[in-house]
């Protein structure tokens, strides 16, 4: 991520440009929430006395955080964490650092996130592929459920009952 490809003045706390992905629909503008716009300030601050335009400066070859260091570093946690719990603690299970997208996309359609919203946040060129992240669990299924309960428009709760009444003398 490049300091270019930051805005600090679009959108209510700013924006972030993603150049790049697998399809022209990865090519997008991420609107920047509270917490993010703190962080990259933050950043920000640092950033001023570096020469390159990287957002998350590193010390290797290329001077920045690159796929390779992640995966590095997330394998180099895990080893520490193990050791560390050799007692008779419960361990961590280990996970995919590309689980986390899958973590984010499916809360972000459990907040109640459009599926269009959603496939365009994730750059998806269709709400199929987006469907591949996104596992909403019972509890989710059941709150929507509830929400559907809420709607009132030409139904009464006299009319329900009196359907389900006719219902069960149908199947009787």
């Amino acid at each position: 991520m490049r300091w270019e490809n930051i805005n600090f003045s679009t959108g209510k706390y700013g924006s972030l440009f993603v150049t790049h992905g697998k399809t022209a629909a990865a090519r997008r503008l991420i609107p920047l929430t509270p917490r993010v716009r703190m962080i990259l300030e933050s950043r920000w601050e640092q950033a001023k006395k570096a020469e390159e335009g990287w957002v998350w400066l590193a010390s290797t070859a290329s001077g920045h955080v690159e796929p390779s260091t992640l995966k590095k570093q997330h394998a180099k946690t895990f080893k520490t964490i193990a050791s560390k719990l050799k007692k008779n603690e419960k361990p961590v299970r280990p996970f995919v650092l590309y689980s986390l997208r899958h973590t984010f996309l499916t809360r972000l359609g459990e907040s109640g996130c459009d599926v269009w919203t959603l496939a365009r946040i994730a750059g998806h060129s269709s709400i199929q592929m987006s469907s591949r992240y996104v596992h909403p669990g019972n509890d989710a299924v059941v709150d929507a459920m509830l929400k559907l309960s809420g709607h009132k428009i030409g139904h009464s709760a006299e009319i329900v009952i009196s359907t389900t009444k006719t219902a069960r003398q149908l199947n009787r």
